[in-house]
């Protein structure tokens, strides 16, 4: 991955402005994913979440905590529709391992400390994913990289 895709993470305008429901979004390549998530963000807000502010209320009065209960269940309901809804798979990196990489293989210090979470039902996906959000959101996580992989192991390689 290059720098630009290392760094990327989710990352939200600051709560409380007129932007408080919106992610931010560099140059690149990361904003494909960024997107996606942020139309299951808006919709959440909008529609799904309980809430007596009216629509345009509901996007800009965000704190920090609705903010990453809005990313956890975007997160948590794009991977549960990528695993065909029976199944979501959470990626999150483990410490530091050391190993020697096989042959003809790279070791990039990232891939090899990647642990799999399997789940069954959205509604444990969506909480550990919240209990999990600053794997997701913090800087220097590579959040958009683990939601990547989560993506592609949730849909898995054969579909």
């Amino acid at each position: 991955f290059s720098c630009e895709w290392a760094a990327a993470h989710f990352r939200f305008h600051p709560a409380h402005s007129d932007l408080a429901y919106a992610l931010e979004a560099g140059k690149g390549g990361t904003r494909a994913i960024l997107v996606a998530v942020q139309a299951h963000i808006i919709s959440y807000l909008l529609f799904t979440r309980e809430t007596e502010c009216t629509h345009l209320e509901r996007l800009c009065r965000l704190g920090r905590r609705e903010q990453g209960q809005a990313l956890a269940m975007a997160l948590a309901e794009t991977l549960w529709a990528a695993g065909g809804g029976g199944r979501a798979v959470v990626c999150l990196i483990t410490a530091p391992v050391t190993m020697m990489p096989r042959e003809g293989y790279r070791a990039n210090s990232f891939s090899e400390r990647i642990q799999l979470f399997e789940f069954s039902e959205k509604a444990a996906a969506q909480g550990f994913i919240s209990d999990h959000i600053n794997c997701f959101k913090g800087e220097g996580s590579h959040g958009v990289i683990l939601f990547l992989y989560s993506l592609l192991f949730s849909r898995t390689l054969k579909r």
